[in-house]
């Protein structure tokens, strides 16, 4: 029996990557307005991102225990292997309710073989280990195989970032409200990354052409394998920067695969319209 693959939406592939690969994807909660969406389901990113524009304010929460509790017991009937490739807990608390819910299901189904996993990764960071670990395990891998080959991804996945507005992250907590204003008059963009789980700042970019550039040149510092490698970007509903950092990495280096998409309303409700994201590993493409 193949092995289930098995995410949640900040992953921000969309519906037709997840029954491409046959992942099993769980949503986030996106709250707008009192009113609760099922993240990439009920509502899109861009109507998420129209809604913030016109001056709302999302809020998000993570996967019930009742929606793993059915998810995780439905497959463990079904003596179905699985794994789930988890958001970074350093983001949501998708993980440790997961982990919670993983004991229970355990204690009732002895023989179930699963495990949780936190790949410390967002967006399509996320994504691009849940590909390559839906792939293998189309392909027929071991379970052994396919848990090896996602957390290799996971640890070696690199995201370098940029938003348009300092605003929505100074309301997230990540930057003061005085450097949100300052940033703003002096259209200084901030960078980055991610570092075990967290969101880091990377560098202050004043002007916002210099800092693909800039994204660029991190990549050449911290990438391996840059030509045979998966990449991916995302985007606030900016797809036209996101093509534009795209090209300029197949010119760089003939990059073959790059994979574009929208920064799902579970992450775009915290960085805002605008965000240009980068994707990509720091190790030997496997």
């Amino acid at each position: 029996m193949h092995v289930q693959v098995l995410c949640d939406s900040a992953s921000d592939l969309n519906q037709e990557m997840f029954q491409q690969f046959s992942v099993q994807s769980l949503p986030l909660k996106v709250i707008l307005n009192d009113e609760e969406y099922d993240d990439g389901i009920d509502i899109t990113p861009k109507e998420v991102y129209d809604r913030m524009r016109d001056g709302e304010a999302p809020k998000t929460a993570q996967v019930s225990p009742q929606t793993f509790r059915e998810t995780f017991t439905a497959l463990a009937e079904k003596g179905q292997p699985f794994i789930y490739f988890a958001f970074s807990s350093e983001l949501s608390g998708t993980y440790q309710t997961a982990k919670m819910v993983e004991q229970e299901i355990k204690e009732e189904y002895e023989n179930a073989r699963f495990d949780v996993i936190d790949t410390k990764a967002a967006s399509l960071g996320y994504g691009l280990v849940i590909l390559r670990a839906a792939e293998l395990a189309k392909g027929g891998a071991s379970y052994d195989e396919v848990l090896e080959l996602g957390q290799y991804h996971a640890t070696h996945m690199e995201h370098i970032f940029t938003v348009d507005d300092l605003e929505y992250l100074q309301r997230g907590g990540r930057v003061s409200r005085t450097a949100a204003f300052v940033g703003g008059l002096l259209k200084i963009k901030p960078l980055l990354h991610m570092e075990d789980g967290k969101l880091i700042p990377l560098e202050k970019i004043r002007g916002s052409k210099k800092v693909l550039k800039r994204m660029l040149e991190v990549m050449d510092e911290r990438g391996a394998d840059l030509q045979n490698q998966r990449m991916a970007i995302s985007h606030g509903d900016d797809l036209e920067r996101a093509e534009q950092l795209a090209e300029m990495i197949r010119e760089t280096y003939g990059t073959k695969e790059i994979h574009i998409d929208y920064v799902g309303a579970t992450i775009g409700a915290h960085a805002g319209p605008g965000t240009i994201a980068l994707f990509f590993l720091n190790d030997t493409y496997k």
